[in-house]
């Protein structure tokens, strides 16, 4: 026996982590390596019981097209007064993969030195992970598990746009998307959704309920304008990260707040939020649409992964493999569209406190123009016909919104 690799997973579920997890498993044990799984990341790691499994082939084979992760997850970040070196000396472990996001990784960087000052050579190598697709990958990669996650996320909101043709309603989705508008844009332009709301943006202006519901609003008149009376609105959820905590509580939603006093966001649907303050707009402007509330979150982090995901996610288990042959560590592993294996370190991409700028929607590129010019909303050729409905029609504008 050469020696262990452990396999930890940090922050929330994505498709295609099971796929990582069994790759790498497969490949190191076919070279004589025992392969430890740690369940619910950090956080036992370092206590006298560690929670870990050993993967064999079996399980390996049988896991790798499953969603979910049969590793328990944890987003508990370690302190360095927690090290220890026990679980590593005992097992011989020659590599620590991570499987996560910067925290995670950043916390397998400070670790590995730790175990260095130990004498205890190990090598560490970063998988990254994230619906999100806001890691900044090289030639605009994505991230594992945003492809089969956004073809969910497309097969939601195409059904409840099927609803609203078929019962002449609209309804506002929310996607997940932390600070990036990635996901909603993805499932928005595929499904043709006449308003895709990211927070991208408002580049040029303060991101507000107001602007928000504007936005919306223009999207319905627009469609009354053109005789069709259902439609559906999706909005990324990143808009509230860059929202200020007196626009939220000056909003009239009832929000518990946190021991800092900022609204609780985890624990409010989103899209119910925006439906009820549209609902309350359209009932001021005297224009009868109902609209229900969809959220798009869970239902899509644990599916299987689609082809896509099981093809990518099997080249980076496999690229983890040829990292570790290389002798490189503290780096991730990167999986390039010519079929290469690169590594990128943390330090060339994070700033000086060792954080992860997210990749944002890039809202200059053709693609986007193409999809944001093609949404229902009032133009200024539409100005005569909307005053039906609207008093200042040009203020729905959406140049006039986003101060374009």
């Amino acid at each position: 026996m050469k020696g262990s690799v452990a396999i930890l997973c940090g922050g929330g579920p994505a498709p295609g982590i099971n796929t990582v997890v069994g790759t790498i498993a497969k490949r190191f044990l076919s070279d004589g390596y025992k392969v430890l799984g740690l369940n619910y990341g950090y956080k036992t790691l370092f206590t006298e019981k560690p929670d870990f499994i050993e993967l064999g082939f079996d399980l390996a084979d049988r896991i790798f097209r499953q969603g979910g992760s049969y590793l328990r997850m944890s987003r508990h970040k370690p302190k360095d007064e927690e090290f220890s070196k026990d679980f590593f000396e005992k097992q011989n472990v020659k590599l620590l993969v991570t499987i996560g996001g910067d925290d995670t990784a950043s916390s397998a960087n400070r670790l590995t030195k730790y175990l260095q000052e130990h004498n205890i050579k190990i090598q560490n190598i970063h998988v990254p992970k994230t619906i999100d697709n806001d890691l900044p990958l090289p030639e605009n990669l994505p991230t594992f598990g945003y492809q089969s996650a956004k073809n969910e996320g497309v097969k939601i909101a195409s059904t409840v746009y099927e609803d609203g043709r078929t019962s002449g309603n609209w309804f506002v989705v929310c996607s997940m998307g932390r600070e990036a508008g990635h996901l909603a844009f993805g499932i928005g332009a595929s499904a043709h959704y006449p308003m895709i709301i990211v927070p991208e943006m408002f580049k040029n202006v303060e991101v507000t309920f107001d602007r928000i519901i504007k936005m919306m609003v223009s999207s319905i008149v627009k469609r009354i304008l053109l005789g069709i009376d259902y439609g559906g609105i999706i909005v990324s959820e990143g808009v509230f990260h860059f929202m200020s905590d007196g626009e939220m509580i000056n909003s009239g939603i009832n929000f518990s707040y946190d021991e800092h006093g900022h609204p609780e966001l985890g624990k409010v649907s989103k899209a119910h939020i925006f439906n009820t303050l549209l609902q309350i707009e359209l009932n001021k402007l005297r224009i009868k649409v109902k609209s229900r509330p969809v959220e798009i979150g869970y239902e899509i982090r644990c599916i299987d992964p689609v082809a896509f995901d099981l093809r990518y996610c099997s080249a980076l288990g496999n690229g983890v493999k040829e990292l570790f042959d290389r002798g490189e560590s503290g780096c991730i592993v990167v999986s390039m569209p010519d079929g290469s294996v690169k590594p990128l370190y943390l330090k060339d991409i994070a700033d000086e406190k060792g954080k992860i700028k997210p990749r944002l929607l890039d809202i200059e590129n053709e693609s986007y123009r193409l999809v944001f010019n093609s949404m229902d909303s009032i133009k200024e050729s539409d100005y005569d016909d909307a005053k039906k409905y609207l008093s200042e029609p040009e203020k729905y504008d959406l140049k006039y919104i986003l101060g374009m």
